[in-house]
């Protein structure tokens, strides 16, 4: 079953193209990272997942071929936007009640207990509680919910390290134990590569590159040799990006099996999620093929 799957998915806003001809198709219970550049398009794919905007061309199903925005869709989706937002001058208890009355399938007891566990004051108002701790409490709504897919949109932006720690460590346990699928949207890579299974990368409304992250690691790797001799194997390999330093080259190619011989005078080594993604954000919509090589020069950039 695919959790989220769209089919020249398109949304406008004015004479604005937020997202265009996004094709995509996520399977269940995977942690997904979502990253990409303020502006890329990633809060109006989750806004259109969520229900929240409609789109304005081609479709999106979520949960097995549900329509986004569906009541049978929503009911299996939580969310959590950017800053937790809250009513601030209710309590925590009268959250967990609003939510209660607001939904067809609310656990307040796991509520409850949850926010004692974290030592979360009931009657504490959310306006008054930490950054963390409101992150929590909106965290703790939402799988309260007893949802199938949670959608968390840069939850953890203004926290500070140990509150996104724990925050993470959460959603993480929610996956483990409760087989939530997770699609976060996030800046920050390093946190990603600890827990995602599954990227996309969204750049200029588009989608760059989606896939697990084992697969999409073993089929790209980095090339390293002279820059003298770095055009002539670029003809040669798919280029997704390049630079070069002084007398060295690095690519960064897709190659469709790790033993592929490397050319004479050039190493090879493994990349990370954090390469792979930077690549990907940096050449938007030109990773080259062995056809368009001719792109080695617009593609490499020079450090004197």
């Amino acid at each position: 079953m695919n959790v989220i799957e769209t089919r020249e998915l398109g949304k406008t806003y004015g004479q604005t193209r937020a997202l265009h001809d996004c094709n995509l198709a996520i399977p269940d219970r995977h942690m997904v990272a979502l990253v990409g550049p303020n502006g890329a398009g990633k809060t109006t794919l989750l806004n259109l997942t969520v229900g929240l905007a409609l789109p304005t061309a081609g479709e999106i199903t979520v949960l097995g071929g549900r329509r986004a925005g569906s009541l049978a869709a929503l009911d299996g989706i939580a969310f959590v936007a950017q800053n937790a937002p809250l009513y601030r001058n209710l309590s925590a208890a009268e959250l967990i009640h609003e939510t209660r009355n607001l939904n067809r399938r609310f656990d307040e007891r796991y509520a409850t207990r949850r926010l004692d566990e974290l030592a979360i004051p009931l009657k504490r108002k959310a306006g008054t509680l930490s950054g963390g701790q409101q992150a929590q409490l909106a965290l703790t709504l939402a799988l309260a919910r007893r949802p199938r897919l949670l959608v968390l949109d840069e939850p953890m932006a203004s926290l500070d390290p140990i509150a996104r720690d724990d925050f993470m460590t959460t959603v993480l346990r929610a996956v483990v134990e409760d087989g939530v699928s997770v699609v976060l949207s996030s800046h920050v890579l390093a946190e990603l590569e600890r827990v995602a299974d599954y990227l996309v990368v969204v750049s200029h409304g588009g989608i760059q590159v989606a896939g697990e992250v084992e697969e999409l690691l073993a089929a790209h790797r980095t090339l390293t040799g002279p820059a003298s001799g770095s055009e002539q194997y670029a003809r040669g390999w798919d280029v997704v990006h390049a630079t070069t330093a002084g007398q060295q080259a690095q690519l960064l190619v897709r190659t469709g099996h790790p033993s592929e011989p490397v050319p004479p005078g050039w190493n090879t080594r493994a990349v990370t999620l954090e390469e792979l993604t930077m690549a990907y954000l940096r050449e938007p919509g030109t990773a080259a093929t062995p056809s368009s090589a001719n792109r080695w020069d617009e593609a490499t950039e020079v450090t004197r």
